[in-house]
């Protein structure tokens, strides 16, 4: 399994960026999906989630009301529409894919098996 993350850039405070996240190498609907963050000098923290049905998201408090996970099994593609952009979204972003069912949003990132290269995003004021 190969995940391919794009999208990040540099975006003014207020701003919206999407991230895309496309997977290869395996059937693409036997994943769920989730986009982590890691600061620069921090751990690296879970951001969405979303099932592989795509009828369950989970989302850090950070980000609920802002961030919205999506996927299009068509595809292949995980989506992180991203708005109202803080300066303390600056991060690195990683996209991860787990066949576990995941049912909280207090995840860890063992339980994720295959990871992206990450993309950056920085949100300047």
């Amino acid at each position: 399994v190969q995940l391919q993350a794009s999208g990040g850039g540099l975006v003014q405070v207020g701003g919206s960026l999407r991230l895309s996240c496309a997977l290869s190498g395996s059937s693409f609907s036997n994943y769920a999906l989730a986009w982590f963050r890691q600061a620069p000098g921090k751990e690296r923290e879970f951001v969405a989630h979303i099932r592989w049905s795509a009828s369950t998201t989970y989302y850090a408090d950070s980000v609920k009301g802002r961030f919205t996970i999506s996927r299009d099994n068509a595809k292949n593609t995980v989506y992180l529409q991203m708005n109202s952009l803080k300066s303390e979204d600056t991060a690195v972003y990683y996209c991860a894919a787990t066949r576990t069912v995941i049912a909280t949003a207090n995840v860890r990132t063992s339980w994720y098996n295959y990871w992206g290269q990450g993309t950056e995003v920085t949100v300047s004021s």
